[in-house]
């Protein structure tokens, strides 16, 4: 397994730490930073999904600077986003600091994409993100940690940029899952 490849890995497995972190009350208080209060958990739990997030970014880089692009890499690394951002998502609905309509119609388009992937990959075809699809990834990243950290930069200025970051993401969300379904119809119209 190359480096990027462990890097992606290294993601997966930040998931589990940060879903305990964040559902389990560890009795470390409330803290406030920034103008923001908001229990140390959550704090703690921004930050490990903000670290687990830039494994994205560092794996990608040095897939492509030492040319390490894999099958196992265009595989490993959107699921391992898919996870982090599920996990994210289902806890910020728990938490109340999400609503559930958002999330459900988010995760919905990362299932269907997931099966438009499998149908591709059963016809030999492995797709890497597309640019629009890392925007979105991205602005689900931003939303999410602007959530986890409870807006925490623009509470301030009341302006609440955790939910418009989360409409944007959704905006995002589907306009990528309607561009992957869209570039890849041809796998859904034909007869095997």
């Amino acid at each position: 397994m190359n480096l990027p490849n462990k890097i992606t890995v290294s993601r997966i497995l930040l998931i589990p730490i940060f879903v305990i972190v964040m559902v389990i009350d560890f009795g470390w208080g409330n803290m406030t930073f920034l103008g923001a209060e908001m229990p140390v958990e959550h704090f703690v739990g921004a930050l490990i999904f903000i670290i687990a997030s830039t494994t994205d970014w560092i794996d990608g880089h040095f897939a492509r600077k030492y040319n390490l692009v894999t099958t196992l890499g265009k595989f490993l690394d959107p699921l391992a986003d898919k996870l982090l951002t599920a996990a994210a998502f289902i806890i910020l609905v728990e938490l109340g600091m999400a609503p559930a309509w958002v999330i459900i119609a988010i995760l919905s388009r990362e299932f269907a994409v997931t099966g438009l992937r499998s149908i591709l990959a059963d016809k030999g075809t492995v797709v890497a993100a597309s640019n629009l699809g890392k925007i979105k990834t991205w602005t689900q990243i931003v939303a999410i940690s602007a959530l986890l950290l409870h807006n925490i930069i623009f509470i301030n200025f009341g302006l609440p940029f955790d939910d418009i970051m989360l409409y944007i993401a959704l905006f995002f969300t589907m306009w990528s899952g309607w561009d992957y379904f869209y570039l890849n119809r041809h796998a859904l119209l034909e007869s095997k």
